[in-house]
């Protein structure tokens, strides 16, 4: 993927999560990457393209690493705690905080429907694997899909209130909310 079009991405998603999706300006980006407004339109033809890309590359990121931690073998618990991991390190570390991993809704319809197939296809692999720990007897009897709602719900929301450069990082972040939501579901 075009690095230039990655730092844009970067600089996108701290504009959306400091200043939100409808006051963050296409100058703002452009100027914080070092173009200047009509440079950064040869990249993206507008602020609802640059928010698509900032929604596909997390999705498409997200799918990759399910299909990887779907192929290593061990229990469902080591399953899940892997997916939330690569979930949170995706939107706080490679994604930089992006709350537009969250504001997809501003997309136009047409994009906003193959966002919400890529984000349904991610859930489907995350309740999959909360399925089968609960056949498997290493989670306790649940709602499936509630127990599923409930984790990406909370690891989503980590994209508001995160911030680069704060107490924890990344990392830790994700080692804390595996354990955390994972020990929720523990028989």
């Amino acid at each position: 993927m075009d690095r230039k079009r990655i730092e844009i991405l970067r600089s996108a998603a701290a504009a959306f999560r400091d200043r939100g999706f409808e006051a963050a300006t296409m100058g703002e980006i452009a100027f914080s990457v070092g173009l200047t407004p009509g440079a950064l339109y040869h990249y993206f033809e507008s602020k609802a393209d640059l928010l698509y890309f900032c929604q596909e590359v997390s999705a498409v990121r997200l799918i990759e690493r399910a299909r990887k931690v779907l192929r290593v073998r061990g229990g469902w618990r080591g399953k899940l705690r892997a997916l939330i991991r690569e979930q949170v390190l995706c939107m706080l570390d490679e994604l930089d905080g992006a709350a537009a991993h969250l504001e997809f809704h501003a997309l136009p319809p047409a994009r906003l429907e193959r966002i919400i197939r890529k984000r349904d296809a991610y859930e489907a692999v995350v309740q999959g694997v909360v399925e089968g720990g609960i056949r498997a007897r290493e989670f306790a009897p649940c709602d499936a899909k509630m127990a599923t709602l409930a984790i990406l719900g909370a690891v989503n929301w980590a994209a508001r209130w995160y911030r680069p450069g704060g107490r924890l990082k990344p990392e830790e972040i994700a080692d804390h909310f595996s354990d955390y939501l994972v020990r929720g579901l523990v028989r």
